[in-house]
């Protein structure tokens, strides 16, 4: 297959989403030749018990930069505050028009089901803005909007956090990313997000954030017969594309499990 479009584009809910779930991937498809874009849809003002919102939001945004950087990444913020993601119009704009400005081969993003509501519904609102983007009647917010996509990009779910459902339990994914080669690399970039050592001590009772990664890393490596790995589901459904393009694109370190 000729792939004629090389851009990526991974959106989480805040930052440190994709550090923790996808980032070994996107360097993978980086050292291949793809452009990497990084959207993040909440501000992370949230994500501190000592400073308050607007000194958290500067602290996430360095750090989200400086992650980005080390991939090379150009990152897109798009200004929401955290549990205050809606599935509403305004916002579904919102996304609709940054996949527009970026027009992603790939896109890669929440699974529907995770942990908290902020990630459940960015899913939501990333799936909407795939299959609108293409759309010329839908009209984002814009004054200026980027032009429509020629086509709904591939879309893939990384898994949730610490690959567990709402009750705790393993969750399998179909696709695997043997990302062996990359995780110290993958542990770089996620320890831009220092404030967020704290914070998940501090709310999740988790210390060690970089070592519950790498434990993450390990379960989906296990499933994989790989070291390290990364899961993915492939949305499949009516009118998005079909076809595995990670297998294509990155060969044996890709493992699809039916």
């Amino acid at each position: 297959m000729e792939i004629k479009n090389n851009r990526i584009f991974a959106i989480g809910a805040h930052p440190d989403d994709i550090e923790f779930m996808c980032s070994g991937t996107l360097k993978l498809l980086k050292e291949r030749g793809f452009e990497i874009y990084i959207g993040i849809v909440a501000n992370g003002d949230c994500g501190s018990m000592v400073t308050g919102l607007d000194e958290t939001t500067l602290i996430r945004k360095a750090e989200a930069e400086a992650a980005a950087g080390l991939l090379g990444a150009a990152l897109y913020r798009m200004g929401e505050s955290d549990l205050r993601i809606f599935f509403d119009d305004e916002t579904k704009m919102k996304v609709t028009e940054h996949i527009r400005l970026v027009d992603p081969l790939i896109v890669f993003t929440h699974p529907h089901h995770d942990y908290m509501e902020d990630h459940e519904v960015t899913s939501r609102l990333v799936r909407h803005g795939c299959f609108s983007a293409p759309i010329p009647n839908y009209i984002t917010y814009s004054n200026n909007p980027a032009p429509r996509t020629e086509s709904i990009p591939f879309l893939y779910y990384f898994a949730p956090i610490d690959g567990t459902d709402i009750y705790g339990n393993f969750v399998p994914q179909s696709i695997y990313v043997n990302i062996t080669s990359v995780i110290d690399f993958k542990a770089e970039m996620l320890s831009k997000h220092n404030s967020q050592r704290d914070w998940l001590m501090k709310q999740h009772g988790m210390d060690m954030y970089i070592e519950s990664m790498k434990s993450t890393a390990k379960l989906y490596g296990k499933e994989a017969g790989f070291k390290f790995a990364e899961g993915f589901a492939q949305h499949r459904g009516n009118a998005f594309p079909k076809g595995n393009i990670l297998k294509e694109i990155l060969g044996d370190i890709v493992v699809e499990k039916c």
